[in-house]
């Protein structure tokens, strides 16, 4: 019932109410005659009065505003022909450039009525009057209020959906323009030169590494962030083995490990052997002719293990090498020993007090694990984030950021020479634990934060020019380099 015919309802029944309560007579003719005394006090019938006049005016503000809304309707209907055609244009041309359904003109009327449908009701109970309906009003105004609150929460969560998955959208857009990149750039490295044999030196040094290729993550979880992985590193390995070795949560201790006998095994993780060795320390360790070489736990020993048996064969000191974390690499703590082979032997990479921290190569035999040469770089243990050993020449790496890294610098241990490059090596996250090289398949195998990573190594060809040497020195241990001084590092 409206409002106007409410009033009207009110005021019969309270003039009826009054002639009933009044006592009257009857004529001769039948006609009823009664005397009706109206109270001096015309309250009732004044605010009776009042509120039918401001109900009309209400009622008439309300038709205005229904009769605008008819005429935004109108608007917005050849608004959102407009913003479809729009949207269906832009969508042919970037999927990104879509709006969002909250900035839509649909969203917006629907906003515009409640606004509206709110203000009545204020107006209403601000007038008074209503007492009867007053519970009424409440209930209407709560309902309003919903209905505006869910509808600000449905756009907000549309808008968040839409600019989140925008951002996805520019992510997979720069990845597939990377991919393309790293296409071509492999596909001119393809046609460069001859692929190497395995175990091969046949080349002029390493020219390019890969994209890196995500195999899996650890056996362990994610929470084993340090370790190390990785193939045979001897030139013609009796065994196609993969080992994988995290360390535990704490980044030290190095306690099991286990074999798979294929790369399918290794990603499907099964077909493996897994083994519990308990005097590892650090993410240095390699295997070489089927021995796992290790710093042994707390010491500045090396040792080796034989996989099949899990059988400790061999430990002793490495002289002048420091340990317990007194020079490791740049964010891989417990480092301090680091293993590495390649197709002229098994290498120890360290720091000594008498090298003041400077990375000190040593080629080991390796069998008895006795020290048969030993050089001096000019590199600073601590400031490098990794090193590895291919074909008789260190390569060493630095961190550029948290994606990015850099092997800045080469050693070659056959002629002495160093020399300055610039090759960089992408990577998933931040920090690379262990680095192991095969000469089999000439890949880089990467610990990366609890991930296996490996490279494709590209070397020059013997006919292409590889960089020119900083400086030629006699091999020992006596004749240390000259540092090349960070702030004058130049790439040739």
């Amino acid at each position: 019932m409206k409002l106007k015919e409410l009033a009207n309802h009110l005021e019969w029944a309270y003039y009826r109410t009054l002639v009933k309560s009044m006592p009257g007579s009857v004529d001769e003719n039948g006609t009823c005659h009664c005397v009706v005394h109206l109270p001096n006090n015309p309250i009732p019938l004044q605010q009776l009065e009042r509120l039918q006049s401001r109900t009309q005016e209400l009622l008439d503000k309300y038709d205005q505003k229904l009769s605008r809304v008819s005429d935004y309707s109108c608007t917005t209907d050849y608004q959102d022909n407009q913003v479809l055609e729009m949207a269906h244009n832009l969508q042919s041309k970037s999927p990104s450039a879509l709006p969002s359904s909250y900035e839509a003109p649909a969203f917006n009327l629907l906003r515009l009525e409640l606004e509206g449908a709110q203000k009545l009701v204020t107006q209403l109970k601000a007038k008074g009057g209503l007492s009867r309906l007053e519970g009424l009003l409440n209930q209407l105004q709560g309902q309003v209020a919903n209905a505006s609150y869910t509808l600000k929460l449905v756009g907000d969560s549309d808008q968040r959906s839409f600019h989140s998955l925008r951002q996805e959208v520019n992510v997979l857009e720069g990845q597939l323009s990377e991919c393309e990149r790293y296409r071509e750039q492999d596909q001119a490295s393809s046609h460069s030169g001859s692929s190497l044999p395995p175990g091969s030196c046949a080349h002029g040094g390493l020219q390019k590494v890969s994209r890196p290729l995500v195999v899996r993550l650890n056996w362990r979880g994610f929470s084993y962030k340090a370790g190390a992985w990785g193939r045979d590193s001897a030139p013609n390995p009796v065994s196609s083995l993969y080992w994988v070795a995290p360390l535990r949560a704490d980044g030290r201790y190095f306690d099991y490990y286990r074999l798979y006998k294929s790369y399918d095994d290794l990603v499907l993780l099964k077909n493996y052997e897994e083994q519990k060795m308990g005097y590892g320390d650090g993410s240095g360790n390699t295997v070489y002719k089927n021995f796992m070489y290790f710093n042994y736990y707390g010491t500045g020993d090396i040792a080796k293990v034989e996989l099949s048996s899990n059988t400790l064969v061999l430990r002793r000191p490495l002289p002048g090498a420091t340990y317990n974390n007194r020079f490791p690499y740049a964010g891989v703590p417990w480092k301090d020993i680091d293993f590495a082979g390649d197709e002229k032997g098994l290498w120890a990479l360290y720091a000594t007090e008498e090298s003041k921290g400077n990375l000190v190569v040593s080629r080991l035999n390796a069998s008895t694990l006795e020290v048969e040469k030993t050089w001096r770089t000019s590199q600073y243990k601590p400031a490098l984030s990794g090193a590895f050993m291919a074909c008789g020449v260190l390569y060493a790496l630095r961190s550029l950021s948290t994606r990015q890294e850099e092997i800045f610098y080469a050693f070659d241990t056959t002629t002495g020479q160093e020399r300055h490059l610039s090759i960089l090596l992408d990577k998933m996250l931040e920090t690379l634990q262990g680095i192991n090289y095969c000469p089999s398949d000439h890949k880089l195998y990467v610990y990366n934060d609890g991930y296996l990573i490996n490279y494709d190594l590209t070397f020059l060809t013997l006919k292409q020019k590889s960089p020119r040497p900083l400086a030629k020195r006699p091999s020992g241990v006596r004749a240390p380099l000259k540092p090349v001084k960070s702030n004058k590092s130049f790439r040739l």
